[in-house]
């Protein structure tokens, strides 16, 4: 199995979470014993914030720890520890949520990609597709991004990269008519999924905002019921802004899934957790790197695993 979170960092990463098994080994055992645990929990929590976990998904972890240690079920560094990587896991959706792709019953199934400008959505489009066609179905990219040629021309080397057929148009072109195009493409060529690009957007642009939901109507127009996935692409380092970044998207059209861009850039993974333990959207997909490999559909209990052992 790859590793989920690769870090340059190497060092800072296995010093935060050293800090954690820190707490457990110094702490634990002597104050579960005393019946009082509030010293280790106090820098569990800040611990946790520095993380990017955010105050209320840190709050929520150490209420749980300190559930299991009042009733005497942590009294080791490895139940703290396992009591902690429960707790995440919980937060991440690992009982609820349902991580695949939600295809249609019929072919075309449609995914609309969203996201602020140079979150990686173009990355993953081309990720995606590769991972579809690796899967043995067809794919079509619509180049749903009319605003800048560089990235229609950069989303067609993705394309052609990783087998999948392509629609686009000149810069310019209304993009719901290419959201539209794109679709009746995919119908004719046979396709089995189609994965329409939109422009970058700061999530403050009220008309950016506005045209993302006409292409979402112009997609449920033509085929009823699609978008059958809407993934918003969040870029990791970017930290609590990501849960901003959600919030305003999610107000602009239905969010199906998230999709969590740069883990090899950032030591504070936590963000994943705080974002999806504050919006209840499930996490569909990590990307770790550039090369057309680095895609994982998300596991929550694997990722809380790492996350939490280091």
């Amino acid at each position: 199995m790859t590793r989920i979170l690769r870090r340059p960092d190497d060092v800072a990463a296995r010093s935060l979470w050293q800090r954690i098994k820190d707490i457990a080994l110094t702490d634990v055992t002597a104050l579960a014993r005393a019946g009082h645990i509030q010293g280790s929990l106090e820098k569990l929590e800040q611990l946790l914030i520095e993380a990017d976990f955010g105050v209320a998904t840190s709050m929520r972890l150490v209420e749980s720890v300190e559930r299991e240690a009042t009733r005497g079920a942590i009294r080791t560094q490895e139940e703290f520890l396992a009591s902690l990587e429960e707790g995440v896991a919980r937060s991440l959706g690992a009982d609820t949520d349902d991580s695949s792709v939600n295809f249609a019953a019929d072919s075309p199934t449609v995914i609309l990609v969203i996201g602020v400008n140079g979150a990686g959505k173009t990355t993953f489009i081309g990720k995606l597709a590769a991972l579809m066609q690796v899967r043995g179905r067809r794919a079509l990219v619509g180049a749903a991004d009319t605003f800048r040629a560089g990235a229609i021309d950069q989303l067609r080397r993705w394309a052609e990269r990783s087998g999948a057929d392509f629609v686009g148009a000149p810069a310019g072109t209304d993009p719901a008519s290419v959201a539209f195009n794109a679709i009746d493409a995919a119908v004719t060529r046979g396709a089995d999924v189609v994965i329409i690009d939109t422009a970058g957007r700061l999530h403050t642009s009220s008309g950016l905002m506005d045209e993302l939901r006409k292409i979402h109507r112009v997609i449920e127009r033509r085929v009823p019921g699609a978008p059958h996935e809407t993934l918003l692409v969040l870029d990791a380092t970017i930290g609590q802004n990501a849960i901003a970044q959600a919030r305003t998207f999610g107000e602009a059209v239905p969010i199906t899934g998230l999709v969590i861009t740069k883990l090899d850039g950032t030591a504070k993974g936590g963000i994943v957790v705080a974002v999806r333990d504050e919006m209840k959207i499930p996490v569909k997909f990590i990307c770790t790197g550039e090369t057309m490999a680095d895609i994982e559909p998300f596991n929550a209990v694997a990722f809380a695993r790492e996350l939490v052992e280091g």
